[in-house]
């Protein structure tokens, strides 16, 4: 294959007249794909997928292909700045990389000697690869604050498998599963985390049926022999109630449950809560669908679930995740070929043991903001964002004084942007490091230019828990601009750090590779490296769990307070649970539909992807455009109790006529006054981030269901 893939791009060089190829690794998204890298005159000159790579196998999505045009956009950030004038005003100057890391420096240090270093809150978004180093940055300060997507984004996911079974169980594509639910999540379009749309659609193709569970119809739900189109917000009595046909049918797995479960008496009276003909009550989801999706998922061997984030962005974040791991674990399909396979990594160190997490003093772990509010997410070092905006806006339970966002867009990304807004504006001091002055950017004081994948060189997936590790190779530098990675190895030092860093990060590299025995300069040699792969572990061992098995009744969740066994909670905010409210507010709205070209806040200023979606989109259906006189293109209102954005009516059949989706992270980086529009068409206008609207134990935000009212524009 190497050889092929080498003779197709040399004979592209030659016809193309390019300089060079470099095989590398995207990171435009989640997605990890591999690349080959097409160079001339000392510039990307066109991106393609790999052939070679195991992951994506030649494919590649507009992110990747589009990613030169990230690259070289003429407004992207290319030297550091500094805010000269009032916050959101505009006015920037240019600073060398000493004055702004030593400034940077000088508030840590200020900072932690007045107020504990816990004053001072770390961030960072999704998808850049750089959590390791910035955990271990801020575990060595001392600060026990780092604000994540990770408390309604993947951090569920696996603080919820480790306690269930020790790891994260990931779809074995490669074996082919002969039955795949996919709930909640749109894979061919999105790519996300260890999983791609190709090796998916490549297991379709060979036979495997689909059961899809999503309020919308999407590409995978029109090809789906079952399609549940649920209720927003149900999921977990969705899940309980095809448990309950399962357990009672007797479809489960005998000797795996025997063996290898615990607590299935209790299980088994809590599924018994969940009849079909009460979830149908609860889901809109028909009773005889639901006993046919239960009994072709159990019946069907190996099977597996592709989950999306879409069921973690909701109060009942943990237990959807929990009663889907139930349905692998009871039919038998956990670590078996073509089922949920618990990957091994190679021999790294992981994430876990580059972040410095034992190294970070017990006293200021008891320090985070939050305290034991949201134990699960503690457990894990997560945090809940609206306890720093509470310390900021409140100081509760003590001031934070300075932020330091890395990759990350909070005023459109979290829930309740205005109450964000309001934090950043008043934050004594902020530093931001990105491609672009975003809207969360022009609040800053101190703004870095960001590298993007294409100028570092970094070790790809080395935290994924699909067991490869690919090196990702440097192609070009634009400007001044410098890897997180490099940037907090830097500022490490100037803040005490020096003897836990090295003196340039392929050191850092170095150290991940290190208990294999080989080094940067020799992985970068490789194609890849993937762990060893071994099914049935627990046959031999048990599970990575306080009872060595598969714990349906979560002994570490009793201990902690909380519900050992997964539960249906209401929304919020829905029919069943603010009927007064649904008076007024007589929709279901639902939101983050993915959309090709976009990840999160990105792209919206890249040529190629830009045109794909020119606007903000709200589906709705047509007898519900009907009722509210609303025509298709029209600008729309969407309101909800917290306000109101605008966007674009888009008339779609597939979805019910009491449910509207509208997308999520638009801003408007075209219009040059400051904040872009960021409140605009923002629909993290419209969510609420209120304690007691989260997840009990994870924290999780309820940003995906909540209700609202649409009418066309006001002119």
């Amino acid at each position: 294959m190497a050889e092929f893939v080498f003779s197709n791009a040399a004979r592209e060089m030659e016809v193309y007249g390019y300089d060079s190829v470099v095989k590398s690794h995207c990171r435009m998204c989640h997605g990890g794909c591999g690349v080959l890298i097409y160079t001339k005159n000392g510039k990307v000159a066109k991106i393609a997928g790999d052939p070679g790579c195991p992951i994506n196998h030649g494919t590649l999505c507009s992110k990747g292909i589009a990613s030169h045009q990230l690259a070289y956009h003429p407004d992207r950030l290319t030297y550091p700045v500094r805010r000269v004038g009032p916050k959101a005003s505009g006015q920037w100057e240019h600073i060398s990389w000493d004055e702004a890391l030593d400034t940077i420096a000088e508030r840590i240090l200020d900072y932690k000697e007045k107020f504990g270093a816990e004053s001072i809150v770390m961030g960072y978004g999704t998808g850049r690869e750089n959590e390791a180093v910035i955990y271990r940055f801020a575990n060595l300060l001392g600060t026990p604050n780092v604000l994540t997507a990770g408390h309604f984004c993947y951090g569920p996911r696996i603080a919820t498998s480790i306690i269930t079974c020790g790891s994260n169980p990931i779809v074995d594509y490669e074996n082919h599963p002969k039955c795949i639910m996919v709930w909640g999540n749109n894979l061919v379009i999105s790519n996300p985390d260890c999983s791609k749309g190709e090796p998916f659609s490549v297991s379709v193709n060979k036979g495997a049926k689909i059961i899809a569970v999503d309020p919308r119809l999407t590409r995978i739900a029109a090809r789906a022999d079952v399609w549940l189109q649920l209720r927003p917000g149900t999921d977990t009595a969705l899940a309980l109630g095809m448990l309950n046909v399962i357990v009672n049918e007797k479809l489960y797995d005998q000797e795996f449950v025997n063996k290898h479960v615990y607590g299935w008496d209790p299980f088994v009276e809590r599924v018994n809560d969940y009849p079909p003909d009460k979830v149908e009550e609860i889901t809109w989801v028909p009773r005889n669908k639901i006993r046919e999706a239960a009994r072709l998922f159990a019946s069907t061997k190996p099977a597996a679930i592709q989950l999306g984030v879409a069921i973690e962005q909701q109060v009942n974040c943990a237990d959807n995740n929990r009663a889907l791991m139930a349905l692998m674990g009871i039919t038998g399909n956990i670590d078996v070929p073509g089922g949920q396979v618990l990957f091994s990594t190679p021999k790294i160190r992981n994430v876990g043991q580059f972040g410095a997490h034992r190294m970070l003093p017990h006293e200021q772990s008891l320090k985070r903001v939050g305290g034991d509010r949201f134990r699960l997410a503690g457990n894990f070092a997560i945090i809940n964002p609206k306890c720093v905006w509470d310390a900021i806006l409140k100081e509760e339970p003590y001031p934070v004084k300075m932020l330091f966002f890395i990759s990350s867009n909070p005023v459109m990304t979290r829930a309740n942007a205005k109450e964000v807004y309001r934090a950043l504006e008043k934050v004594e001091f902020m530093a931001v490091s990105d491609f672009f002055l975003t809207a969360t950017a022009e609040l800053a004081d101190i703004v870095l230019p960001a590298a993007t994948w294409l100028e570092m060189d970094y070790i790809g997936d080395f935290w994924k828990r699909h067991g490869y590790i690919l090196p990702r190779r440097k192609v070009i530098q634009v400007g001044e601009c410098r890897s997180d990675h490099e940037m907090l190895n830097d500022l490490a030092h100037r803040v005490g750090q020096g003897e836990y860093w090295w003196d340039t990060f392929e050191g850092g590299l170095d150290y991940i590779l290190e208990p294999m025995g080989i080094t940067w300069q020799e992985f970068k040699k490789l194609d890849h490296i993937r762990g060893e792969v071994r099914y049935r572990k627990y046959e031999e061992r048990g599970f990575s769990t306080p009872t060595k098995k598969f714990e349906l009744y979560s002994t570490l969740l009793e201990n902690w307070g909380y519900d050992p066994l997964p539960k249906f909670r209401e929304a919020p905010e829905s029919p069943v649970s603010t009927p007064e409210l649904y008076k007024k507010y007589p929709y279901i709205l639902i939101t983050g539909a993915r959309s090709p070209g976009f990840f999160h806040t990105e792209n919206r200023q890249v040529p190629w992807l830009r045109e794909l979606h020119r606007d903000p989109l709200v589906e709705i259906h047509p007898e519900t455009a009907k009722k509210e006189c609303i025509n298709e293109g029209d600008w729309v209102e969407i309101e909800s109790p917290r306000g109101k954005v605008r966007q674009r009516a888009k008339i779609f059949a597939g979805i019910d006529p009491r449910v509207i989706s509208a997308q999520h992270a638009w801003w408007f980086p075209e219009k040059k006054d400051p904040g872009h529009g960021w409140d605009e068409s923002n629909v993290n206008i419209l969510t609420d981030n209120a304690y007691n609207t989260c997840d009990p134990a994870m924290g999780a935000t309820s940003v995906r269901t909540l209700l609202c009212k649409i009418h066309p524009e006001a002119r």
